[in-house]
C-alpha cells in the first residue's frame, strides 16, 4: 500500500512495532507453521498502515497486485481505490428517518428497493451518485452503491439503508473503515440519474 506521508514517526520503522511483529511471527511459527506466519505478518503490516493513516487523518490508496483485491459489481471487475475511516449510521425509508420525503424514492431517483435495498447515503462532496463502497458489517460486506443523500450526512459520514426503523436503530453509530471501489477497466460506472 502506498500512503501519503506526513512528518513524524513512521510506525513501520518504530522499535515497538518491530517487536510486535517479531513476537507474532515467533508465536505463529510455533503454533501453525511458516505459511500461517507469513499471512499473519502481512495482515499486521496492513493493519499498521491503516492504523497509522487513521491516526494522522491520512487516506490510503491501495496498491500491489490487483488480482488479489479484485471483486465484481454488476458483472464488472472492481478494485479498491481508497480506504477512509467514517462515521456510519443507518436509516429506514419511512417517516421516522426521511420525514415528509418518505416516498420510497432516493435522491438519485432510484427506488429504495434497488440493489435489494442495500445502498448508502453520502455527502456529494465526498462520493458521487453511483460510487461503490464496501462497509464492514453491512450487506454481508458486499459492494453497495451510493444512491441517496441526507440533510445530516455531511463530510466523512455515511447512512446505510435498512428496511425497518428498528433494524436501522440496531446498527447504531459505528466508526469504521470503508473501502471505495472503482471499475478495473477504467470505464465510467454508467450511473444515470433517474428523473422524477
Amino acid at each position: 500500500m502506498s500512503v501519503i506521508r506526513r512528518p513524524g514517526v513512521d510506525i513501520l520503522e518504530s522499535t515497538s512495532f518491530r517487536l510486535v511483529i517479531a513476537i507474532t511471527l515467533a508465536f505463529s511459527l510455533a503454533v501453525a507453521g511458516e505459511a500461517r506466519a507469513s499471512s499473519t505478518v502481512s495482515g499486521i503490516v496492513a493493519l499498521a498502515v491503516i492504523s497509522k493513516a487513521a491516526a494522522s487523518g491520512e487516506v490510503e490508496k491501495p496498491s500491489g497486485p490487483r488480482h488479489l483485491t479484485t471483486r465484481y459489481f454488476n458483472g464488472r471487475p472492481v478494485v479498491p481505490a481508497r480506504i477512509i475511516r467514517m462515521r456510519v449510521t443507518a436509516y429506514s425509508p419511512d417517516e421516522r428517518s426521511c420525514g415528509s420525503h418518505a416516498d420510497g424514492i432516493t435522491a438519485s431517483g432510484y427506488s429504495v428497493e434497488t440493489n435489494a435495498g442495500d445502498m448508502v447515503a453520502a455527502d456529494a462532496r465526498l462520493f458521487r451518485f453511483g460510487a461503490l463502497l464496501s462497509i464492514p458489517g453491512y450487506a454481508g460486506g458486499e459492494i453497495v452503491p451510493v444512491l441517496d443523500r441526507g440533510g445530516m450526512i455531511k463530510g466523512s459520514r455515511l447512512d446505510v439503508l435498512y428496511p425497518t426503523h428498528v433494524r436501522a436503530r440496531r446498527w447504531g453509530v459505528q466508526y469504521i473503515y470503508v473501502t471505495e471501489w472503482t471499475y478495473a477497466d477504467g470505464r465510467p460506472n454508467g450511473f444515470a440519474r433517474v428523473r422524477r
